[in-house]
């Protein structure tokens, strides 16, 4: 396949893009479902069952798979992947102007924790690297929670077929499928503690993710019904300002401290290039 044939492939496999509206309109169908746990709800979103059944038809995966897409015709999923994440960074940088007026009365509290968000890398990174082993896919696993702006900025420094790329996309698809059981699981039991104001755990549902911090606030809601109008508010704040100005953290502070801390773990002497995508 070559490049200038890549642009017809894209637009004429009409195969693939059947696949995609078929397992689309199967997960809109099942529609968002929950499961009832003590204070938490298990929510389950249509692009958890999306994943699953990506999973089945995955030529690379599980070989029946091949009487109905080749690996050739998946591969080009790739490149569509990337130009169907620019409309959600469109969206985030029109967020910024109209959210300036909530950020600013959100107070200083509100905007100080977003560095938190920077804090799981100095666990995860040290974990990634020297327990587990992990060469720079460490990098893209720890630096953000991968969301979909997060695996555009790695997309445009190193690409997705980098090992930077496997990293991101890797936590992005356990995101996607337990990252809402995880979020409404610890919620639930932080409520239950003692140990952390409400609207402080509030305000750590809002991590940038729309469904992390519905599922999260959803049950701090629950625990503390008295609160429930507040709690939503704080978290509904911080989600919005995380998705304001997390891209541009991610850009200026967490990537470059990704790459220095990586170096310093692993010894790499020096600088890979930013292009490490596999030929």
């Amino acid at each position: 396949m070559t490049t200038k044939s890549i642009p017809i492939n894209l637009l004429l496999n009409w195969r693939l893009h059947l696949i995609v509206v078929i397992i689309s309109a199967i997960s809109e169908l099942i529609g968002i479902q929950s499961i009832p746990i003590a204070n938490a709800k298990l929510l389950f979103l249509p692009l958890f069952y999306a994943f699953i059944l990506c999973l089945f038809l995955n030529p690379n995966i599980t070989k029946f798979s091949d009487k109905i897409i080749t690996k050739k015709s998946a591969s080009i999923a790739a490149p569509i992947l990337i130009v169907a994440i620019l409309p959600f960074i469109a969206k985030f940088g029109t967020l910024i102007g109209p959210a300036l007026p909530k950020i600013a009365d959100a107070g200083a509290a509100m905007i100080f924790q977003e560095l938190g968000n920077l804090g799981t890398m100095l666990i995860a990174m040290p974990i990634a690297v020297l327990i587990f082993k992990m060469g720079r896919e460490a990098i893209g696993a720890t630096y953000s929670i991968a969301r979909e702006p997060n695996i555009a900025l790695i997309s445009d420094r190193y690409g997705l077929k980098s090992k930077e790329g496997i990293g991101v996309m890797g936590v992005y698809v356990m995101g996607t499928m337990f990252g809402t059981l995880y979020f409404s699981l610890m919620a639930g039991f932080l409520a239950t503690t003692g140990w952390f104001d409400p609207r402080a755990l509030a305000m750590a549902c809002g991590v940038g993710s729309g469904s992390m911090t519905a599922a999260c606030s959803g049950t701090l809601a629950t625990a503390f019904p008295a609160m429930k109008d507040e709690l939503l508010a704080f978290a509904g704040a911080s989600n919005l300002l995380t998705n304001a100005t997390g891209l541009y953290i991610a850009i200026f502070i967490a990537l470059p401290f990704a790459e220095w801390f990586y170096k310093k773990l692993s010894g790499e002497a020096k600088s890979t290039p930013l292009t490490t995508e596999a030929k």
